[in-house]
C-alpha cells in the first residue's frame, strides 16, 4: 500500500495535522503527524511531533475517540 492522505485539520497559516496511512518496510501504519509550510501551502513538510499506530491499535484509538465524543456532548447538554 502506498502513502495516503486521509484528512488534514489546520492548526495555524503554516500548521496543520496530517492524518495518513502509510507504509514502512512492508507494514502499514496509521500516522497523526504536525507538518508545516514556509511557501503558503505550496509544499508541507513533516516534523517530529505526531504518533504512529499499527493496525492493531486502532480499536483501542477508536473507542477512546468515541468516549472523548460521548463526553463532549454531555458538556453540550
Amino acid at each position: 500500500m502506498a502513502g495516503k492522505l486521509l484528512a488534514t485539520i489546520d492548526r495555524s497559516a503554516t500548521e496543520q495535522l496530517q492524518i495518513s496511512i502509510s507504509e514502512y518496510r512492508g507494514k502499514s501504519y496509521f500516522n497523526l503527524r504536525i507538518f508545516y509550510t514556509t511557501d503558503d501551502g505550496a509544499n508541507w513538510l513533516p516534523t517530529k511531533k505526531g504518533v504512529t499506530f499499527a493496525p492493531d491499535q486502532l480499536d483501542v484509538l477508536s473507542d477512546a475517540i468515541e468516549e472523548a465524543k460521548q463526553e463532549f456532548m454531555k458538556e453540550e447538554e
